[in-house]
């Protein structure tokens, strides 16, 4: 059997999906290569976190996309299950409002029959509270597709990443792609600002870079990824209006709509716009006030009423990579010999992550001719942090009596403790990524309250800090450092904060 060295560039979604996927045979040596400290912080982590139900997937237009979203939306159901990912399945109304709307809703159906969707029907006006206390009673009818669900989208790119290096993969994060090598026709490897990779093969996820990486390859020269920005509400869990299902508009030309969930953390969030961006622009996640206007507009028209605006927590911006003409560029090419394009994965791009990794092995085996021999000790499950937020008084108990720092709360409005954060560290340092603010938080949603970290992340930075023995002010944030210099009244009057952990 011929072991192939695999570098997969991206650590989104869809690369650790296909590095879970591949790790399952004894065929692949396997290393992911990102560019950010930790994975998932590129277009996964800040979208609508919704696994769709694929009904609005035109199948004559998209067949890939169609038939991969729907695979998708049945395989995440047992990797939620495998991996202790945060997810539920509450399906979801795509609101009319009018009966020119209903017109354009009805495409869905016929699409719904043509992908195998099942479920799909229209509910009108008298029966939608019966669903949906909480929409707009102007509303005058829903399309209801009962297998849509909402994730955790960062919390699935670490829980996959984790399960894919406990099975044998290698990430290497913070760590830049250079050029690819091609020797003779074939891959030779990748160059990086840390020093060369090894690799028969190399698999291009790398989001909204991908088409860079194609290119550096001298692959797909005619593609090119648009950015297109999204911009989100979320408001505080301590409101009343939350709906049980997902809510959106009828879809657009560049969108599927307007979204209002109630996500999996018991936030209510509004979202996204649709703006499409310059193609030198990759890192513009800023919020606008137009945005923000239309947003509030639309929340309006999805909700019986909108929180008071003092609920609102955050608002933030993601970018997705849109593809020309919307198609994703799925190929495994011989010249190059050994490199497969896995780029401009826009919407359902999340949903569809386990079935691409499986699409992707698939054409790998037929391309390249490999007889896949599966690893005898492959790890199928992954259990994630264990949160005192959702556990009974006597487990909380036990677990304080074997390990006082359960008993220490970092965060009060999560209620995350001092031993999940510690955790959350050695999780990090485990797969090979980058200790960071961010990347504790992702772990544990410690900084995703009312008050946004403003109380907690200082405590977090000194856990960090005593943790790894740096200074204080050396503990990243984001991409920066937390400080300048030591800060010596932070220091002195939180001494015993260190010496406890």
């Amino acid at each position: 059997m011929k072991k192939f060295k695999v570098a997969i560039i991206g650590a989104g979604i869809v690369g650790v999906a296909v590095a879970r996927v591949l790790s399952m045979y004894e065929n692949f040596d396997i290393s992911i290569v990102e560019m950010e400290p930790d994975v998932g912080w590129g277009v996964s982590k800040a979208n609508t976190s919704i696994i769709h139900p694929c009904h609005e997937e035109d199948p004559d237009r998209y067949p890939l996309r169609a038939r991969l979203c729907r695979e998708g939306n049945s395989i995440w159901r047992s990797w939620v299950k495998e991996l202790d990912i945060p997810a539920k399945w509450p399906g979801e109304l795509m609101v009319f409002y009018s009966s020119e709307e209903e017109r354009e809703v009805r495409k869905y159906i016929w699409f719904a029959a043509r992908n195998s969707v099942p479920g799909i029907r229209i509910i009108y006006r008298d029966e939608l509270p019966s669903y949906e206390p909480n929409i707009s009673p102007e509303a005058e009818g829903a399309l209801y597709a009962p297998t849509a669900g909402t994730i955790s989208p960062f919390e699935a790119v670490i829980a996959i990443a984790e399960n894919a290096t406990e099975n044998g993969a290698r990430l290497f994060a913070d760590t830049k792609v250079l050029n690819i090598k091609v020797e003779n026709y074939s891959i030779a490897g990748v160059e990086t600002n840390r020093g060369f990779i090894n690799a028969d093969i190399v698999i291009n996820a790398a989001g909204l870079y991908a088409d860079h990486i194609s290119h550096l390859a001298g692959v797909a020269l005619d593609f090119f990824i648009k950015p297109r920005r999204g911009e989100y509400i979320v408001f505080d869990e301590d409101i009343d209006v939350k709906p049980t299902k997902i809510l959106h508009t009828v879809p657009t030309s560049i969108t599927k709509g307007v979204y209002a969930i109630t996500t999996v953390h018991g936030n209510l969030m509004i979202g996204p716009t649709a703006e499409d961006l310059s193609t030198d622009v990759r890192e513009d996640r800023a919020t606008t006030e137009s945005g923000f206007t239309y947003l509030l507009s639309e929340g309006r028209r999805l909700l019986k009423k909108l929180p008071p605006l003092s609920k609102i927590i955050r608002r933030f911006a993601g970018l997705r990579p849109e593809p020309p003409y919307g198609n994703w560029l799925i190929d495994v090419y011989t010249d190059p010999w050994g490199f497969i394009n896995v780029a401009g994965i826009r919407s359902p791009g999340l949903t569809a992550a386990p079935a691409i990794a499986r699409y992707v092995l698939e054409l790998l085996v037929e391309k390249y001719d490999v007889n896949l021999v599966e690893k005898s000790g492959w790890i199928r499950y992954r259990k994630g942090i264990e949160s005192i937020r959702n556990l009974s008084i006597e487990r909380l108990d036990n677990l304080i009596k074997v390990d006082p720092s359960y008993g220490r709360i970092v965060c009060n409005c999560k209620a995350v403790s001092e031993a999940e954060i510690v955790k959350a560290a050695d999780n990090i340092v485990k797969i090979g990524a980058k200790p960071t603010i961010d990347g504790i938080k992702f772990r544990t949603t410690a900084g995703f309250g009312k008050c946004q970290g403003s109380f907690c992340r200082w405590r977090i930075a000194l856990l960090l800090s005593h943790k790894l023995g740096i200074p204080l002010h050396s503990v990243i944030v984001k991409r920066s450092a937390y400080g300048l210099g030591d800060i010596k009244f932070l220091l002195s009057r939180n001494q015993s904060e260190v010496e406890r952990s």
